[in-house]
């Protein structure tokens, strides 16, 4: 049995970087079982091989991609039948949310000898609960497993930063304000060309039949606990946010992110919801699902909805 079994995703950017300190360490521990993929295909069989050294936490090396892979894994797979142990998700990546939400910032390999220290202790102070977002497109029978969905501009804006600021190489700030500052632009009007992010209309439709239809300049969806500050105490573990593309309610929202309020009021053509399952129709709008991007089709929604708790391992736990 070992305390840590680590899975690392070595065609991952973020972590190739890593990989090398990351063998050091564990070569130096001797209480890690590491295991290493090349290909995400993979990882439903590396999951099967880790159950058999009953590790008391599983960490996750490689970014948002084997972070939704692993999930998937464990959402639809029967390795850990014997007791699933607390996931931890290392930070690797500009973007990974999931591991900032369980309180994983900084150097990844002091992070993963937090993990080592605690596992080695009473886990029980640290293990979280939370639901995942179970997304389906169109007519396919595999869902996606992730903690946070973007739509509407927010998606857009999401792919703009992506594709067009990241492979300039600067810091992931600077890229993060010039991504806001492109979204508020496009609430000027101006020639489509000129036009950075450009959301298409899309129809919501939550639980108990509520729907909403426009074009949202900030639309999310997340099970994740500190990115909005919402304390609906409504059913269900879907966060639901929506802003409408106009000036008001976008600066509004904007004033309440820097206070560290996001989601904490509704009104003005801001829009509050939480339920088990969301619809998002709307021919081209997209959704963004912790970093994978899928496009709805006419007549085919993206339905978001939630899953079971799974167990993680959260740093910022007392």
């Amino acid at each position: 049995m070992a305390d840590v079994a680590l899975l690392s995703n070595g065609r991952s950017a973020g972590s190739q970087a890593l990989l090398a300190g990351v063998r050091a360490y564990c070569a130096a521990s001797g209480g890690i079982f590491h295991y290493e993929v090349d290909d995400l295909g993979q990882i439903e069989a590396a999951l099967r091989v880790i159950a058999r050294v009953r590790p008391k936490v599983l960490v996750v090396n490689g970014g948002e991609r084997a972070v939704q892979a692993v999930l998937a894994g464990l959402v639809s797979g029967e390795a850990f039948e014997g007791g699933m142990p607390p996931i931890a998700v290392l930070p690797i990546g500009r973007t990974n949310l999931i591991a900032r939400d369980l309180g994983a910032e900084g150097d990844p390999i002091a992070v993963l000898t937090r993990i080592v220290e605690i596992a080695s202790g009473d886990l029980a102070p640290h293990v979280v609960r939370r639901e995942l977002i179970a997304l389906s497109a169109g007519r396919s029978n595999q869902p996606v497993f992730g903690m946070f969905a973007g739509a509407g501009g927010l998606a857009e804006a999401m792919l703009y930063c992506r594709e067009r600021l990241y492979p300039l190489g600067l810091p992931s700030r600077l890229c993060h304000f010039l991504t806001g500052c492109a979204a508020l632009l496009s609430l000027v009007p101006l020639p489509g060309r000129l036009q950075p992010v450009r959301p298409a209309p899309v129809r919501l439709t939550m639980q108990n039949d509520r729907r909403l239809e426009g074009s949202f300049q900030l639309l999310m969806v997340t099970t994740l606990e500190r990115m909005l500050a919402s304390r609906n105490p409504a059913d269900g573990a879907l966060k639901v946010m929506a802003v409408e593309r106009r000036w008001r309610p976008m600066l509004r929202t904007a004033v309440d992110a820097m206070r560290g309020r996001l989601g904490a009021r509704g009104g003005g053509g801001v829009h509050l919801g939480r339920g088990a399952e969301l619809s998002i129709e709307g021919e081209g709008s997209g959704v963004i699902l912790d970093g994978a991007l899928f496009r709805a089709r006419a007549g085919e929604p993206i339905v978001l909805r939630t899953t079971p708790a799974l167990p993680f391992l959260s740093l910022a736990a007392a």
